[in-house]
């Protein structure tokens, strides 16, 4: 029996109850990326010899009968600290020198017993909703002509391929949804303070999380990257702790959750000037008709999203690039992200960072506009994934035209510091997956999951891209 293609939560109950071996579950996810790899570019280094090492220590360990992702194989974005490997950001320009100790995240992830196999590939210090850099492109597993999005890229086409079941990203202005949303996957970006932040955390607004196939494998993840069981269980007060006897883990999330609520549908909530796909508009509209089939309360958000929240988003976007090259050698930069950091510069002379606008939408301004519902659908894209193409060796117009037209939705959610998810929802006419959005105040982390599992029952998906 073949363990790939297989969820995270099948593969730790099978591990645990001695079904299934972790060398051998990481040896043939090990054997897939070698021969999908080479046509999608989802890692910049995989682990192989130091994985199986690994592996073994897992299926060692005295507390593997308590392990919730015991001989799980992830993937870890090339922005997250992995001890022995370099963190490269995507680019040439960073140290090559290899990481002492584990990011947080990291250390949770080994020690629920998911044994990382590989550090995925990124843009360009993660300026951008594509897939290039010096170390390749990365191409979409449901058509190669296509990026997987960005930042969290290579992570986002490992698990669509199959070659991972689960992989952890970050998300600074969408950077986990928009590769989850091409890639016909789930993913959440969590509040504030949930799950260790990335060292470069962008004014407080990235975040660490996870991306999965599955509803079940995505909270079950979040909860060990939170060091929070309960997230597992949406609904469920229980907690378990590492080491613990388990039979079954995680429960799964039943459809019958969470409490009714107030659902509020936003097909075109964009500020004036942004357009949404007419199909990704119809998929937001029919998600919400589920919720409300489902017993939840619909009502409809035609307010379009304040012009000044656009504009200073963007300039929040450039103000991070010109931050992230601060110490780096220009020369070895991509001209991209020379581009945006130097126009990130000019507005900074002139006072316009984006923190004024920033700071009002996050203490007061995305409450106004969200009004009095419990949760928000919108979509996460706005257009289908532009193509997989060396957008680093283009300038600032083409790259920040391309980003704006297609991944313009999910950076509010961001500047709030509210979680918000992605799920997968039909198929657009050029065969691409659809996702969409939902978006919680602080601290409602699982009622997106549990509203997630109640879409995932009702109007299942596809969960890997065909290759063969």
């Amino acid at each position: 029996m073949s363990w790939v293609g297989k969820s995270a939560a099948e593969i730790a109950e099978a591990v645990r109850r001695g079904r299934a071996t972790a060398p051998a579950v990481v040896e043939e996810h090990l054997q897939t990326i070698a021969k999908y790899d080479g046509r999608i570019g989802a890692f910049r280094k995989v682990r192989a010899e130091r994985a199986l090492a690994e592996a073994w220590a897992v299926q060692g360990r005295d507390d593997l009968a308590g392990l919730p992702l015991a001989g799980v194989p992830v993937a870890i974005k090339d922005n997250v600290a992995v001890r022995g490997e370099a963190t490269r950001n995507g680019s040439a320009a960073t140290s090559n020198a290899a990481a002492t100790e584990d990011h947080p995240v990291v250390t949770r992830l080994r020690a629920a017993g998911a044994v990382v196999v590989g550090i995925t590939n990124v843009p360009e210090l993660c300026l951008a909703g594509f897939s290039d850099s010096v170390y390749g492109v990365t191409r979409n597993p449901w058509d190669l002509r296509r990026t997987p999005g960005g930042s969290s890229s290579g992570s986002a086409a490992a698990v669509a391929a199959g070659m991972v079941p689960l992989a952890q990203g970050n998300d600074g202005l969408g950077s986990l949804r928009i590769p989850a949303a091409c890639c016909g996957l789930v993913s959440i970006k969590p509040g504030q303070e949930v799950v260790p932040a990335p060292e470069h955390d962008w004014h407080g607004m990235a975040e660490n999380g996870p991306l999965a196939t599955t509803v079940t494998d995505l909270a079950l993840a979040l909860a060990v990257m939170a060091g929070d069981m309960s997230l597992a269980t949406p609904g469920e007060s229980e907690s378990l702790e590492f080491g613990s006897a388990i039979d079954d883990y995680p429960g799964g999330l039943t459809p019958s959750e969470p409490m009714k609520l107030r659902i509020a549908v936003a097909p075109a909530p964009l500020p004036p000037g942004f357009t949404v796909d007419a199909e990704f508009q119809r998929a937001v509209v029919e998600a919400a008709d589920t919720l409300g089939t489902a017993g939840h309360t619909v009502v409809d958000h035609d307010t379009r999203m304040p012009g000044w929240l656009g504009s200073a988003t963007i300039a929040t976007w450039l103000a991070c690039a010109r931050q992230d090259v601060e110490g780096l050698d220009p020369r070895r930069l991509e001209q991209r992200t020379r581009s945006l950091s130097r126009m990130g510069g000019l507005l900074a002379r002139i006072g316009m960072d984006g923190s004024a606008g920033r700071d009002r939408w996050r203490a007061y301004g995305a409450d106004q506009w969200f009004g009095n519902a419990d949760v928000l659908v919108t979509p996460t894209l706005a257009a289908v994934p532009p193509p997989a193409e060396r957008w680093g060796r283009r300038g600032l117009l083409a790259n920040m035209r391309t980003n704006l037209t297609y991944a313009p939705a999910t950076a509010a959610w961001n500047m709030a510091g509210w979680p918000a998810m992605t799920i997968p929802y039909g198929w657009h006419s050029t065969g691409m997956p659809i996702g969409v959005q939902l978006v919680a105040a602080p601290g409602g982390e699982s009622q997106l999951l549990a509203l997630a599992a109640q879409l995932e029952s009702a109007h299942p998906w596809l969960r890997h891209a065909p290759l063969d």
